[in-house]
């Protein structure tokens, strides 16, 4: 006998979520319903009950869809005794106060970033966003560093026909100088915007791995250019070292860093 229509939808909706995986984040609903072996309208209509419960997202670029931001709150009942706030917070806490300036963690949402943790300055300027506040990838340190560490070719569909936003005179316009850009975070382990959303504000940025060494946030320390200047090799080294803090906290551990 079959299950129960209810109980089999569940299963279904559950074999949706479990077929995104770090190696495969994006999908169609044809290459979906193949993989499954279940019928296109069905996974349609399991997408897009997924997407209302925010466990599912549409990317705007490609059409497709990947896992949205409430599976971070689902992953962080997961770990024993405490939520991603726990896992983040300390590390952003030594940073702020190694540095005095603002701190903040953001996750990629197609071409933008969304902050879900901020320490401020205690000289904060109105400039910096808030926590839930989106600013475009292309023009912020955590931005580059979590386009730097997509996959190949969801990267490109990322930048194809992008008309890259101009947010200030040194805002990067050119999608192939931002791939390269991308390439050199990539091997140096970080990014910087060098007044590129906000003219007078510098912040550099590192990557934070889960336990299977997915980049799935990024930290970044920003304050205003004139003076982050003549500090950016300390501040550098001092994102890094809190990123790696706050990834280790989360289970990685650098030998499984997926690249």
């Amino acid at each position: 006998m079959g299950e129960p229509g209810g109980l089999s939808s569940v299963r279904n909706a559950a074999r949706v979520l479990k077929a995104f995986t770090s190696n495969h984040r994006l999908y169609g609903v044809s290459e979906l319903a193949r993989r499954l072996e279940l019928s296109t309208s069905s996974v349609h209509r399991l997408l897009t009950t997924l997407e209302s419960e925010h466990l599912i997202e549409q990317d705007e670029a490609t059409g497709k869809y990947r896992l949205g931001l409430a599976i971070f709150d689902l992953t962080a009942a997961v770990a024993p005794g405490y939520d991603l706030s726990d896992a983040l917070l300390p590390p952003m806490t030594v940073l702020r106060n190694r540095t005095g300036d603002t701190v903040q963690v953001a996750v990629l949402d197609g071409r933008q970033v969304v902050y879900i943790e901020r320490l401020d300055s205690p000289h904060t300027l109105r400039m910096f966003l808030g926590v839930g506040r989106r600013n475009w990838a292309h023009c912020t340190s955590t931005g580059k560093v979590l386009l730097a560490h997509l996959p190949g070719t969801e990267l490109e569909m990322l930048l194809e026909g992008w008309d890259l936003p101009v947010i200030t005179g040194q805002t990067i316009t050119d999608v192939e100088l931002l791939k390269k850009e991308l390439a050199q975070v990539k091997d140096l382990g970080y990014a910087q915007n060098n007044g590129e959303s906000e003219a007078d504000t510098l912040s550099v940025g590192a990557p934070i791995r889960d336990a299977t060494g997915r980049v799935i946030a990024a930290m970044s320390v920003a304050g205003p250019r004139a003076r982050m200047d003549a500090e950016i090799a300390a501040l550098r080294f001092a994102v890094m070292e809190a990123a790696g803090a706050a990834s280790m906290r989360l289970g990685h551990h650098s030998r499984r860093a997926v690249r």
